[in-house]
């Protein structure tokens, strides 16, 4: 697979704005005894942001979707995603156990350019994210990856299998999409709760390990 790398990423990158208030950016209650971790569920249009987060959430997702309309015909690009009829025009958000005393809190971002001045607020806070990817669709990643990587957010790739598509290995994915050394790849099915579940072990465990390792960086002794 050849890279596909936009020149001018920063042409497709979402707004620097960094809010300073803090609405959806912390939906945990402080008086809350339950620790929660907040991840980001992120990717083009038409990728299966929503399909994923409903797929592990335990609790009925909220969702905020709108179905397509002519009107948006001019500015969606169903390109490989024909039978799609609806479109995050907020976020997703669902909810995952992982032991006792320990949640995570899963908030879908909206795929779409004109939805992207939401991203921000939706990262604060957050552990990491998983930037879902579509092999047919590729380039769609970009705005994601940029995103990520220009705020120091841990980030894992997952490709979504879609039937009938050529399939490519990790390697060839993290190549294609020019990732930093270490940036886990897997492969997933956003429709299985098993799959969307070892999606999101492989974020914790990558993000724990990037957190360690700046914070031994901080506590280092100069040299």
């Amino acid at each position: 697979m050849d890279s596909v790398h936009s020149d001018h990423p920063s042409d497709r990158r979402p707004s620097d704005r960094r809010p300073s208030d803090r609405r959806l950016s912390d939906p945990v209650d402080p008086a809350d005894s339950v620790l929660a971790l907040k991840i980001l569920v992120a990717g083009g249009f038409g990728v299966g942001k929503t399909t994923l987060v409903g797929a592990v959430s335990e609790i009925r997702p909220l969702r905020t979707e709108e179905r397509l309309t002519e009107a948006g015909r001019e500015v969606d690009d169903l390109d490989g995603v024909e039978r799609k009829t609806t479109t995050t025009v907020a976020m997703d958000f669902g909810r995952i156990t992982i032991r006792e005393g320990l949640a995570v809190y899963l908030f879908g971002t909206p795929g779409q350019d004109r939805f992207w001045f939401l991203w921000d607020e939706l990262a604060q806070g957050a552990l990491g994210a998983v930037v879902l990817a579509d092999t047919r669709r590729l380039t769609d990643c970009f705005p994601a990856v940029d995103f990520f990587e220009h705020r120091g957010i841990p980030f894992v790739v997952a490709v979504n299998r879609f039937a009938g598509t050529r399939e490519f290995g990790p390697e060839e994915v993290a190549r294609a999409l020019d990732l930093d050394a270490g940036t886990p790849v897997v492969l997933c099915d956003a429709r299985q709760r098993a799959s969307g579940k070892e999606v999101l072990i492989n974020l914790v465990e990558h993000a724990g390990r990037v957190h360690t390792a700046r914070l031994l960086e901080e506590v280092s002794p100069i040299r």
